[in-house]
């Protein structure tokens, strides 16, 4: 039989031959994460979202959309007024007010977006292919006068004609287009569609591409690797996944798949990440799920006996990084599937040792508990089952337990 080790999968090659130095986050929070149903950020928290954004280590921050005028407009030119270390980018339609409104903002650079697919183009714009390349070189042209990077976002283009993407994608590199944002604008390419579009994408146009992806069918991060793989030196991601319906690429799986999975390490905070998710959670009126890829609190929480005993002996057993890496702290959870070594452990975090067969007689009780209560146990309720472990027995209750 074959003795299989990790090194035989040949991880740590799995991004083979790629620059890390040019691999570059845009983050979209601001933008596409406001445009989640139902959320709003006030203009402070706009303004705390893009800090924390540029600490953390985001190459590139969306903040909004000029053209909608009023406090938007008025945020995004306050972000722009801050001094960040990013780059910072107002989106727009392939229309020239929208950028002359980015430009009054004093961004650095722009988005200038549309429709790529036919179902857009004929039913939204109720346009044709060539009025969309038009407008889009008519758009570049005029950002690129004024001194703008600019980034053309090619909406739907996971469901357009392939040829016309490479026709668009080089009118708009021919304008002055500074990279193409790839969008599978309702999520629904699978990895390895994304990877063998984006590679032929890349080498029939020659310019930087960027990866915007929704995860309507959970697919949002897998896909976004899966672009950098083929060639992308740019991922559109949310904190939390914030985004339109499903959402979109989470900013902190992103970071974390690259440099684990990847082994592209891109320079970011990343023990701030949880700091930022609870920021944005808060400010968009969401809850962060427990079980939240990279920042959820039970990503290490540990209950089952196995598990527990693992990451007592070694926590690389079942952690990839360790908790500290994002912000969080680990948790050894007590309940119906603990074991004794999870007993003993907990209780040594109370100044108590346990001998085997108490260990065994209090985990015992326990479970029924937990059980009976549906739930893993508070400390307080360890505290309590472990002196009525002692009156049973006749022993002495230490005054410092409890």
């Amino acid at each position: 039989m074959t003795d299989l080790k990790l090194d035989s999968f040949d991880l740590k090659h799995s991004f083979v031959g790629i620059d890390q130095s040019k691999i570059k986050i845009d983050d979209t929070t601001l933008r596409d994460g406001e445009q989640t149903a139902g959320v709003v950020f006030s203009n402070h928290e706009k303004i705390r979202i893009a800090q924390l954004l540029d600490q953390v280590g985001v190459a590139q921050i969306e903040a909004g959309i000029p053209a909608m005028g009023g406090d938007e407009k008025a945020v995004i030119k306050e972000i722009a007024s801050l001094g960040l270390r990013a780059s910072v980018l107002g989106w727009n339609r392939a229309v020239i007010r929208d950028i002359q409104h980015s430009i009054d903002c004093g961004v650095d650079a722009v988005a200038i977006s549309i429709a790529t697919s036919d179902i857009h183009i004929e039913h939204k714009l109720k346009k044709d292919r060539q009025w969309v390349i038009g407008s889009v070189i008519e758009g570049v042209k005029f950002a690129k006068e004024h001194g703008l990077y600019v980034s053309v976002n090619a909406e739907d283009g996971s469901r357009a004609d392939f040829n016309f993407m490479v026709e668009f994608g080089l009118a708009a590199k021919e304008a002055g287009a500074d990279r193409i944002r790839f969008c599978d604008t309702i999520g629904v390419l699978d990895p390895f569609q994304t990877f063998r579009i984006i590679k032929d994408f890349r080498e029939a146009v020659g310019l930087e591409i960027e990866m915007h992806t929704h995860n309507d069918f959970g697919m949002a991060t897998a896909n976004a690797l899966a672009g950098i793989k083929a060639g992308a030196t740019w991922v559109n991601t949310t904190v939390n996944g914030l985004g339109e319906r499903a959402g979109n690429a989470a900013l902190e799986e992103v970071v974390m798949a690259m440099k684990y999975l990847g082994h592209i390490e891109l320079g970011f905070r990343t023990e701030m990440f949880r700091e930022l998710s609870e920021y944005v959670a808060r400010a968009s009126a969401r809850t962060i799920p427990i079980w939240k890829a990279i920042v959820g609190t039970n990503v290490f929480a540990h209950e089952s006996g196995i598990h527990a005993d693992g990451i007592i002996k070694n926590p690389l057993t079942y952690e990839v990084f360790s908790p500290e890496e994002v912000g969080l702290t680990r948790q050894l959870v007590i309940g119906k599937h603990s074991g004794s070594a999870s007993i003993v452990a907990k209780f040594k975090e109370f100044g108590i040792e346990l001998d085997q067969e108490s260990s065994q007689k209090i985990l015992a009780e326990v479970r029924k508990v937990s059980v009976e209560l549906k739930r893993s146990l508070f400390e307080k309720e360890l505290v309590y089952i472990y002196q009525d472990y002692l009156r049973r027995h006749g022993k002495e209750i230490d005054p410092s337990c409890g």
